[in-house]
């Protein structure tokens, strides 16, 4: 086993920690990890987009560096330049990039999820995605992902819905 291997097992126990704590019934989904990206994920395994989310990490550009988290539907765009920057109260905010977002989480794009960030990273919700009969998030890694109610966004610690989190497109 890899040093990936490990981190991504280790990752993936502590989703299913979080998501046995709720008790909140949900589905692991097992997925080839070239198909993690959600419009792959959906095309390959026939979910629908408007029921998948996507957790994107943003990072402040001006000192102290600071991150916050947005699960947004993935038929949506993050509205990262007005909404998110006045969340965290810094003049310039971006994506945090692939390497950044994987030193500060454990995980890699594809297979971030709301359910093992940081505890003191802030989380913001799109209330779009509360009214889905379920979302699929992030498993933690790349080779999962996870089936459940959308009210499990509820349950994280630091978390806030968030009306005007995204624009449509």
């Amino acid at each position: 086993m890899t040093d990936t291997d490990t981190a991504s097992a280790a990752i993936e126990a502590k989703v299913i920690s979080v998501l046995e704590s709720f008790g909140i019934p949900y589905e692991v989904i097992e997925i080839d990890p070239d198909f993690a990206d959600t419009a792959a994920f959906c095309e390959k395994y026939g979910f629908p987009p408007e029921q998948s989310a996507n957790t994107i990490v943003v990072a402040t550009k001006k000192p102290p560096k600071s991150y916050s988290a947005s699960v947004v539907r993935a038929t949506a765009r993050l509205n990262v330049n007005h909404c998110v920057k006045q969340l965290m109260g810094n003049a310039r905010v971006s994506f945090a990039n692939a390497e950044e977002t994987a030193e500060l989480t454990g995980m890699m794009i594809g297979g971030v999820t709301a359910l093992a960030l940081p505890a003191d990273m802030p989380v913001y919700i799109d209330p779009g995605l509360m009214d889905c009969d379920y979302i699929i998030l992030g498993g933690g890694s790349r080779s999962t992902k996870i089936k459940v109610a959308p009210e499990v966004l509820t349950r994280i610690p630091g978390d806030e819905v968030i009306e005007g989190l995204t624009v449509s497109g």
